[in-house]
């Protein structure tokens, strides 16, 4: 069983109300391959919401208490990023996913890329709260390019 970022299913779940459809992940829900879940909406969050980024580290250094998640206006979300990555490491466990595919550049489902926290709309090299937990544990988590690619056969 394959777990996925709703928002790849064509859920309006993302921070600005919208999806990030990719029909190929829409398929395998249809298909009943795979499993949609959100991570910031099973922490607690709504939407639209407030873009979050994470200050001073990656998903990991959240996950180890040395860096935070902060909403543009200054409010500390760390909690609700760490509630919702919890969360979906327990269904990953429950459905036994074989790989999880989540959406580029969150601060949650980032895989390769996270912004850098400045809200400048740059982009470094990291994983999101979720990711990290789940590699953490084990999973095997790739971005939606990332799995295009290997279902396309693109080696890139």
């Amino acid at each position: 069983m394959i777990l996925v970022s709703s928002c790849l299913a064509g859920q309006a779940c993302r921070y600005n109300g919208s999806s990030a459809l990719a029909k190929e992940i829409e398929a395998l829900v249809e298909n009943k391959e795979a499993v949609m879940m959100c991570p910031e909406l099973l922490g607690g969050f709504h939407t639209p919401r407030e873009p979050a980024e994470i200050i001073k580290g990656t998903g990991i250094d959240v996950i180890n208490g040395n860096a935070r998640v902060i909403e543009r206006s200054g409010k500390d979300v760390t909690d609700i990023y760490l509630d919702g990555a919890y969360k979906a490491l327990s269904i990953a466990k429950e459905i036994k996913a074989t790989v999880i595919v989540l959406k580029e550049n969150s601060p949650s489902c980032g895989s390769e890329h996270i912004y850098n926290g400045a809200f400048s709309n740059v982009k470094l090299a990291g994983e999101g709260v979720t990711t990290a937990l789940l590699r953490k544990h084990g999973f095997i988590v790739m971005s939606e390019s990332q799995f295009a690619a290997e279902i396309h056969g693109d080696p890139s």
